[in-house]
């Protein structure tokens, strides 16, 4: 098989540029189960011991600006009050864990999402990371990671990372534009986050990630190259470029984004490849459908090795077989299954300090579950799935299903994959459609009432 040209790509898009998930998980969290929360959060519990490293996330959903563009769980906040209130309670969730557990797991990644954890004083930073010491074994090895609004960095803020031990900060630019930014309400100037990530490295954080957007209202290929140019400038380690993912029927507030002023697939396609283009002529290599880093950076080596791993933070290095979920709306998951704690913040709290599970939502994978989900996950780190390999972790459950990659393969009438004697793969001018070819493998998206984000 040839791969598709740029002028075949163009009619794809016409015909192909629908609306599937980002596979950050399998199955994707819409399809977890009301109720099976405590279940699975016991069995998550249940599987861990004190040898094998395990991943923690904690969300923050605070934020002291609602930037309209945003599509994570998080709440307006111009007091502190409400975020300590919370951290209370998340202090006693890592207690709790802690006690139930009886035993340090060590914690390979600690992440802290959300929202904007740069809200968090500088004490809260210390008690959670003193509360994380007491019920994870930390390590020098451990990598320590927060998000961070620049608008919200302090001199406070910089004394709470160094307590805490952060190694890496990932800051979110979108872009610098000043039209931009007033389409999505984040006001943010280039020497502001130039100032605060010098400040960050001074004060010992070794890594910085910068976030940055395109598809966004009023952007042009111009003005998103003059963001790049400038994000190259300040010399991050790594880089995440997504896609703006316009769900205004499930976050609310990006109704404030005007249909009109949002570049139509086309734009939206090439934006993508003009960026990412002018990342890698600048020394960066390309990891999967929308990172870059650095050649010697541990996610650059991770792909090329073939260890690249995707959760639901994006691509990642992280090679823990569970990820602990701390705070509301945080998911976590294991070799049985996924576990999502309660939304709602309020609800959070009175469970934790009324000792009921703070579990609520939960799937359970079965056999077939768990190959789609290795082979999508290969399908967005690596472009291909290799059947030797997939024969060798699965035994002869893996028959049907490279059977199917071939039919898959046979069937396509797109250019978008093929199959070789090794595997199924995507071509490599194909690779920004990675998202629909996973999406064939999906069992739970034919039929579904679920609406999902552009795959491009």
């Amino acid at each position: 098989m040839t791969g598709a040209s740029q002028r075949d790509l163009s009619i794809l898009l016409s015909q192909r540029g629908g609306a599937v998930p980002r596979y950050t998980s399998y199955p994707t969290a819409p399809h977890f189960e009301a109720g099976l929360g405590p279940q699975m959060q016991d069995a998550l519990f249940g599987s861990l011991d004190d040898a094998t490293p395990v991943s923690v996330y904690l969300h923050i959903p605070f934020c002291d600006r609602l930037c309209w563009f945003c599509g994570c769980n998080t709440k307006h906040t111009l007091k502190y009050k409400p975020v300590h209130t919370y951290v209370e309670a998340l202090l006693a969730e890592i207690a709790a864990l802690g006690d139930r557990l009886g035993f340090r797991p060590v914690a390979g990644q600690i992440h802290f999402g959300g929202g904007s954890p740069s809200i968090l004083s500088a004490e809260d930073m210390g008690r959670l990371g003193a509360a994380l010491r007491r019920s994870f074994h930390v390590t020098e090895q451990t990598e320590i990671s927060v998000e961070i609004d620049p608008s919200d960095v302090t001199e406070d803020t910089l004394a709470g990372l160094h307590e805490l031990g952060v190694t890496r900060a990932s800051v979110g630019v979108q872009d610098f534009d000043p039209l931009v930014q007033k389409a999505i309400n984040r006001p943010q100037s280039f020497e502001q986050t130039r100032d605060v990530i010098a400040a960050m490295r001074a004060a010992g954080v070794g890594s910085v990630n910068i976030d940055a957007l395109y598809g966004l209202p009023l952007q042009t290929r111009a003005r998103l190259m003059r963001t790049i140019e400038q994000v190259i400038s300040l010399q991050p380690d790594r880089i995440a470029l997504f896609g703006y993912a316009h769900v205004p029927w499930v976050k609310k507030h990006q109704k404030m984004i005007k249909d009109e002023h949002l570049p139509d697939m086309h734009e939206r396609f090439q934006q993508a490849l003009a960026a990412g283009a002018a990342l890698v002529a600048a020394g960066y290599d390309a990891i999967g459908i929308d990172h870059f880093a650095r050649p010697e950076d541990g996610l650059a080596v991770a792909a090329r090795t073939g260890h690249l791993r995707r959760n639901f933070q994006g691509y990642t290095t992280d090679q823990c077989r569970a990820l602990i979920p701390l705070g509301a709306s945080s998911i976590g998951a294991f070799d049985g299954g996924y576990v999502q704690n309660i939304v709602a913040t309020g609800q959070y709290q009175d469970a934790v300090h009324a000792a009921r599970s703070t579990a609520s939502k939960g799937y359970r994978m079965s056999e077939d579950d768990r190959i789609r989900a290795h082979m999508i996950e290969r399908l967005m780190c690596d472009f291909r799935i290799g059947f030797e390999a997939l024969e060798a972790r699965f035994g002869a459950a893996a028959e049907p299903y490279i059977n199917e990659a071939l039919a898959i393969a046979e069937a396509d009438e797109d250019f978008i994959c093929g199959a070789d004697i090794d595997g199924f793969f995507v071509p490599e001018d194909a690779r920004p459609f990675a998202r629909l070819v996973a999406a064939r493998f999906d069992a739970h998206l034919h039929g579904s009432d679920f609406r999902y984000s552009k795959a491009v």
